[in-house]
């Protein structure tokens, strides 16, 4: 069944499965929709009183998943569009030549490929290739300064994903979207932290925002900042 609820001038709508189980689950799914799973016998008006509660945190989450829009115009990879590369607009410049290559210089992204076709694949093998270097480089002192806490990942993968920067998983890999390589540095890093702190938290709860906030005290500006960037 639906309900909502008004949470200041904001409408909560959910969905509601009534369960054999003894608590309530809140779950915010990628596409935005929420679904309450409750037992039979909690009431209404009890569900009511549980989203408000927690319903900052519904919107919260529901922001996170908002920020994986998508282009507001189909990108052609072709000379004189605008394109991200660490949190920079760069022009692009596509020339045909003998090997399939990637190059910047001052606000130039310069793309060299055997066919004009294929400049948008090269472009995201290069984007990859990148993200690789530099997603290491950036949480390598980070992941030092959660040793303190005795959190270490199993590993830092690459991973193509369509609604999450990034993903921890409960054995301790995390992964990253190569998309983040258009992002700012500091973007990157509070992903990278984000992740990190779900080793110790692995719900988005009081004590987790706590540790988020202690290691990146300003972690909502580049959390804004990501939620705005359409790649």
């Amino acid at each position: 069944m639906k309900d909502s609820i008004l949470y200041g001038a904001t409408e909560i709508n959910y969905d509601i499965e009534f369960e054999h189980r003894k608590a309530l689950v809140i779950c915010v799914n990628p596409d935005l929709t929420v679904l309450l799973k409750a037992p039979y016998s909690a009431t209404i008006e009890q569900l009511r009183q549980k989203v408000h509660k927690r319903a900052n945190w519904i919107l919260r989450t529901k922001r996170y998943f908002e920020s994986f829009g998508t282009p507001a115009t189909e990108r052609k990879y072709i000379s004189g569009e605008s394109h991200l590369y660490l949190g920079r607009q760069y022009m692009l410049r596509v020339k045909e030549s003998d090997t399939d290559t990637v190059h910047y210089q001052n606000n130039i992204l310069e793309i060299e490929c055997r066919n004009k076709q294929n400049a948008g694949a090269v472009l995201q093998k290069w984007y990859r290739e990148r993200a690789k270097i530099k997603f290491a480089e950036y949480a390598k002192p980070i992941i030092e300064q959660f040793s303190a806490y005795g959190a270490k990942p199993q590993a830092l993968t690459i991973r193509k994903m369509d609604k999450r920067w990034g993903y921890c998983t409960s054995d301790g890999h995390i992964y990253l979207n190569p998309r983040l390589i258009c992002a700012s540095r500091c973007c990157i890093e509070y992903v990278i932290t984000h992740e990190l702190c779900h080793l110790i938290f692995r719900n988005h709860n009081t004590d987790f925002y706590a540790l988020l906030t202690k290691e990146m005290p300003h972690w909502e500006k580049w959390k804004n900042k990501l939620e705005k960037m359409m790649v």
